[in-house]
This record gives structure tokens, sequence and C-alpha cells, in this order.
């Protein structure tokens, strides 16, 4: 009776614990978007140029990405920052720093959403940005014209360079984007959110960090994590496949099973008739 089945629950808890000697790897931590520029996965990458050398020890970009996210008329997008004038370079470290983060951030997993696009399949989308993130952006750039209010699609590409699209304005960027959160939000079609949150809070995602204070993106992503995997809709997306594999017994199991089954008395059931009663 019980004295038997308590056996049977350590032999079982030692045998998983031998066989947890792996860890197994979270899918939404510490992982590189399925984009067009990115590494497969992260890793060091020592030269990383100027504002993306934050990410050093741990990044999703090459050195060579990070030198063109620099660039004006850069290869990895040909996109053009000055298309209604030059913009200033107070404002344009914003958008080196903007590309740096994606391009070369491993901690944007818990926001990493499938596209159906012909150069990526995978986007950010609702990173809450820091509240300072947000506002010095804007601040800086509120004196820049633009014509548009999406820069991810609708330019003139006939030139092979984003252009205005015919009968656009070019207009001050506070009036395409008259809060610090239309900025943001609008400009990369909702990759951010506006938040209140404050750098440091574990809450946010910063794109402008002191690496050597360490990466606080770290820890806001594990948050988040955790938080997506406790809302119900993730819940219901994966509890089937949970169930599966508390019942798909890993192999060091396996090879003990013959020790376990000395002592476990016929019958004994758990996981439902596809577990060890079947076997």
């Amino acid at each position: 009776g019980l004295a038997v089945g308590m056996g049977v629950g350590q032999v079982l808890l030692v045998l998983l614990a031998a066989s947890t000697v792996m860890p197994v790897k979270d899918p939404l931590l510490n992982t590189c978007m399925d984009a067009k520029h990115h590494k497969t996965k992260p890793g060091p990458e020592g030269m990383l140029h100027d504002q993306c050398a934050p990410w050093k020890d741990n990044a999703c970009c090459t050195a060579n990405t990070s030198s063109e996210a620099h660039k004006d008329q850069s290869n990895l997008y040909n996109f053009n920052w000055n298309h209604c004038g030059l913009m200033p370079p107070k404002c344009k470290r914003h958008f080196i720093q903007d590309m740096c983060l994606y391009e070369c951030s491993p901690n944007l997993g818990p926001w990493i959403d499938q596209v159906d696009s012909s150069w990526r399949r995978e986007r950010i989308l609702h990173v809450p940005l820091c509240k300072e993130d947000c506002e010095e952006w804007w601040e800086d750039c509120k004196d820049y014209v633009t014509c548009k209010e999406n820069w991810h699609k609708g330019w003139n590409w006939a030139t092979g360079t984003n252009r205005c699209p015919w009968g656009s304005m070019c207009r001050p960027f506070s009036h395409v984007f008259p809060r610090p959160k239309d900025l943001c939000e609008k400009i990369w079609s909702n990759s951010y959110k506006y938040t209140t949150e404050h750098r440091g809070s574990g809450r946010c995602i910063q794109m402008w960090f002191d690496p050597a204070q360490g990466n606080p993106n770290v820890v806001v992503a594990k948050y988040y994590a955790w938080k997506k995997r406790s809302s119900p809709a993730w819940t219901e997306n994966v509890t089937p496949e949970t169930d599966k594999a508390a019942c798909t017994l890993p192999w060091a199991v396996l090879v003990l099973l013959p020790l376990a089954l000395v002592v476990v008395p016929e019958g004994a059931g758990g996981c439902g008739s596809h577990g060890w009663g079947s076997l």
C-alpha cells in the first residue's frame, strides 16, 4: 500500500534528478529572432561598433551589422534617415540605438511575433520601453522633420532607397508625433509600447544602458516571460503539450527503468493509460 507507493515515489525522484542534469532551455529567454541579419543564437561579439558595444558580451548581431547600423545609407535596409533634410546627430543617435537594440538584443524573446514577410519571419511587438528612453528620443528629435508617421511601410522605393511618398509633406516631428508615446508606438508599427515604468525598475526594456552595470534587460525579459506563461491564453495553448511532456520520460529514466520496475507494483498508474500502466 502506502509504503510501497512512497518507495516508488522516491525511486522515481532519484531517477528524475539523474535525468535533469541538462537544464531545459527557455525559448523566450536569451534568444534571437528569425529576421534579416540576426545570428541564430546569441553569443559574445568582442568587436561590436560604437553604440552597439553594450551588447558585446552576448549579442544577436555581428560586428559587421553593428557598423552598418551607424551608416547614413546602411546596407542593412537601404534606409535613408535624411528623407526630409539632414537628421541632426542628437536625434540620429536614438535611431542608431534603436537599431542596435533590435539587431543585437538577446532579451526580446517575450515580444517576438510571427510575421509573413519577404525579409523576416519574426518581428517584435509591444516591447515595453522605459519612459526615459522614449521621452529622450522624442525630445532630441522633436525639431527634425519627417513626412510619415509609420516608417515601416508606404515609402516610395523607386530609386532603391526610401523617399517621401507622392503628395506627402515634410512636417515637424512634433506635429507628426505630438507626444513621446506617438513616436515610440507608431514609428515602427507598434514594435514598442510606451510605459510609465522607469529605467532600472526591472519592468521595462532600456535602449540605453551602461554595460559596466550589466545588461538590465535580462531581468525584464525573465519577468515578462514568467508573466506570459501565467496568462490564461498561454496556459490554454501549452497545457496539452506540457501534459505530454510530463509523460514522456527522459532517457536516463528509460535506461534505469528496469530498476524501477522491480519496485513498482503492477498497475500502479499515473499519466493516464499512456503512462506507467501501459508499459
